[in-house]
């Protein structure tokens, strides 16, 4: 046990530089670095890793995303990304939607239609600035989001006020289906998915 917390007090030591004012330029190191390649800066004109985009024009970015700028919702700012712990913050919400975007959205055949659910967008949508899906590889459409509920625990909660989470096309009709979403911190994130790899019972 004494060899336990003498290995853990040295691993502490070496990862603890002795210098304070070095250990403020290492964390002062990454605020220096370039935005990430899917992130948007909104400043003179518009920044996507580096490439100034023009808008209504799809932007293949060094990832591979190909971002459509008309989804940034107007006047939109990045907002504080102060953690809640109510996943009310890009910070917060970023890291599940990347590990979950194989469930973004849902197909499923019902009363004739096709019904297209974005109920886990809208279980984070609190740290979401905008949204939009495009059917079948057309236009990008704007998917509204409903307000965050801060005044309760759990803030992303879907209420009977909020509407429903799914939209409705003709029976057989959704062959395609490509979702973009902004984070509040101005980030974006898309994905493409066919009817099959998202059909739910």
């Amino acid at each position: 046990m004494i060899d336990f917390i003498f290995a853990m007090i040295a691993i502490a030591a070496t990862s603890n530089p002795s210098d304070p004012h070095q250990s403020q330029t290492a964390q002062a190191e990454p605020q220096l670095e370039a935005p990430a390649a899917s992130s948007v800066v909104i400043g003179e004109g518009v920044t996507i890793g580096g490439a100034t985009i023009i808008e209504g024009t799809p932007v293949d970015t060094a990832d591979g995303l190909q971002l459509e700028l008309a989804v940034v919702p107007d006047g939109v700012v990045a907002e504080p990304q102060i953690p809640t712990g109510k996943f009310t913050t890009a910070t917060e919400v970023k890291p599940i939607l990347t590990a979950t975007k194989a469930n973004w959205v849902g197909l499923r055949d019902y009363g004739g239609n096709d019904l297209v659910y974005v109920t886990h967008l809208w279980a984070w949508r609190c740290g979401l600035s905008g949204m939009a899906l495009s059917i079948n590889d057309g236009p990008m459409k704007d998917i509204p989001l409903p307000e965050c509920h801060l005044e309760y625990a759990s803030p992303n909660a879907i209420l009977e006020g909020d509407g429903l989470p799914y939209l409705t096309y003709p029976q057989g009709s959704v062959e395609r289906i490509t979702v973009q979403i902004v984070y509040d911190d101005l980030s974006q994130d898309t994905a493409t998915f066919s009817g099959s790899q998202i059909r739910i019972p």
